[in-house]
């Protein structure tokens, strides 16, 4: 019996330490797994004490990704200790199982991870609609949210960078837009187009060999003084009314002749 509860909890909990199965309940609908925590004690999230003064226990029942089109559900046995600490301001507080639950969580960390991958790759309400198939009903809302959550992503420092502006309301509120031009994807956005902004920018970032830019002045100057150390490539995009005057132009007739 002892190795089948072994099995049982490399099964359930292969990446989670500390976690003991007691039971497993299974009908057409779900699975119900009861376990709880085998540490003695555990850390005040406050002050980072150890304890093991017991105050209470109760039961939470957090969501878990679904096996074998079935619903999981855990019914973990959780204990609230008291913080031995008295200057402390919490005092007493619950144990949370790494890897498992967290504070106010209704989903293990292993649901929300799923569905925040399903929410990056397909968005809310298909993200919610592929959810349901899988037998996790959510609501679009909570999808957008999970990823909302997520940290941001360790963006390595560009080799290669692109800068240009963008328009938040066209012809009145402008700002620069830097890109990796290596990978082809953003990499900041700066609140305006000033030189001192984007030389700042380029000051931090020494690595910077390449910096890819429009002719305007402010780009110029901020290049210059932000990343001596880089080579400057120009645009020798054709200013927007020449290309309209080229667009009306009639075919066959040619630049700079009249009608």
């Amino acid at each position: 019996m002892e190795e089948v509860v072994l099995r049982l909890e490399e099964l359930l909990f292969p990446s989670i330490a500390d976690v003991a199965v007691l039971s497993v309940d299974v009908n057409d609908e779900a699975v119900r797994i009861e376990a709880r925590s085998t540490v003695a004690g555990a850390v005040c999230p406050d002050c980072g004490s150890w304890s093991r003064r017991i105050h209470s226990s109760y039961l939470r029942f957090p969501a878990d990704v679904p096996s074998g089109g079935r619903r999981v559900a855990l019914c973990l046995r959780v204990r609230r200790f008291i913080c031995p600490v008295i200057s402390c301001g919490r005092r007493t507080f619950v144990e949370q199982l790494s890897g498992l639950t967290r504070r106010y969580g209704r989903r293990t960390e292993r649901l929300r991870s799923t569905l925040a991958s399903v929410g990056l790759a397909l968005a809310g309400r298909a993200g919610a609609r592929l959810a349901r198939v899988f037998g996790v009903p959510v609501s679009r809302s909570t999808v957008l949210r999970l990823v909302e959550a997520l940290p941001d992503p360790q963006v390595p420092a560009p080799r290669v960078v692109g800068v240009d502006e963008y328009a938040t309301r066209k012809g009145r509120y402008y700002g620069t837009i830097l890109v990796d031009v290596e990978s082809r994807r953003p990499v900041d956005l700066l609140p305006d187009r000033e030189t001192s902004s984007l030389a700042a920018w380029l000051a931090k970032r020494p690595g910077i060999e390449v910096v890819c830019r429009d002719r305007a002045p402010f780009f110029a100057e901020g290049a210059t003084v932000g990343a001596p150390q880089a080579v400057q490539v120009a645009s020798l995009a054709q200013p927007e009314r020449g290309r309209r005057a080229m667009r009306r132009r009639p075919p066959g007739l040619p630049a700079g002749s009249g009608p």
